[in-house]
């Protein structure tokens, strides 16, 4: 299973072929895995709890600050995951890539409706509201009778005037026509409920991509950056050796020159004594 947390842009449409395709634009990440959850542990659910967004250290609360401190993670929201199967190669700080959809799949996605108010039973149920006409008055969106009086009570599930959107609704099967993978934007046909920069928790099934911890990256680099400055270190060692190397034979062959002046300097002075001798 594969997910992730965006926010809702926009809606926009996109040529596909000779036909244009509605699509609404979700700006996906950062998202990192915070927690994990088995049914082996204390918990006895499996679940991922995913970190999303940015935000200041103080806007947090001390209890959340110090666990995400572990993680340095500052999220602006944390969403949970169920899952059926143990992710493998994931671990608490592995960022989720945008990667892991791709178009064309089918996905299912979760967010909240548009909040309308108070509302009365023509907008919030649909009804037809009564006649406008022949004796009636102030009754055209009148919800009418509820039921008789014997019971002396409302039926629960009576459709009524009451507080109408800001629910949590689920569309399935809605396809992804384009990815963005520059700008983490997902295109996805159709209408996502919510209204723009809302929350929006996309799900489908797939294998889960995941980025390296941040940590492991610096680690990677420095790694790198130390490798990178040993080669250096060696080659100028290198460069050193040979260079004393090769003043050490110019010195060898002053020496061997030196040598053999001496040698023929004595020679001329022991051919002189010799001829005084005689």
């Amino acid at each position: 299973m594969k997910f992730i947390i965006g926010e809702k842009q926009n809606m926009t449409q996109i040529w596909n072929g000779e036909d244009v395709v509605a699509v609404t634009a979700v700006k996906t990440g950062p998202c990192f895995i915070s927690r994990i959850k088995s049914n082996e542990g204390k918990d006895k659910y499996s679940a991922v709890q995913v970190a999303y967004g940015n935000r200041k250290e103080k806007n947090l609360k001390k209890p959340q600050l110090a666990f995400f401190k572990k993680l340095k993670l500052s999220p602006k929201h944390v969403q949970e995951f169920r899952i059926t199967e143990e992710l493998k190669d994931v671990k608490a700080g592995d960022e989720i890539s945008i990667e892991s959809f791709s178009e064309g799949d089918k996905i299912k996605v979760t967010g909240k409706s548009k909040g309308k108010g108070f509302q009365g039973v023509v907008k919030r149920h649909g009804f037809s509201g009564s006649k406008a006409t022949h004796g009636n008055k102030d009754q055209l969106r009148m919800p009418g009778s509820i039921g008789s009086t014997g019971p002396a009570h409302v039926f629960k599930g009576m459709r009524m005037p009451g507080r109408m959107g800001n629910d949590r609704i689920s569309v399935a099967n809605l396809e992804i026509i384009k990815i963005d993978i520059e700008n983490n934007l997902l295109y996805i046909k159709g209408a996502v409920p919510g209204h723009r920069n809302s929350l929006v928790y996309i799900s489908g099934e797939g294998d889960l991509k995941i980025t390296k911890k941040k940590e492991e990256k610096a680690e990677e680099k420095k790694t790198e950056e130390v490798n990178a400055e040993a080669k250096e270190g060696a080659e100028d060692k290198k460069e050193e050796t040979k260079e004393t190397e090769a003043k050490e034979e110019v010195k060898k062959e002053d020496k061997k020159e030196e040598d053999k002046k001496d040698n023929t300097n004595e020679e001329q002075t022991a051919d002189k004594a010799e001829s005084k001798a005689k």
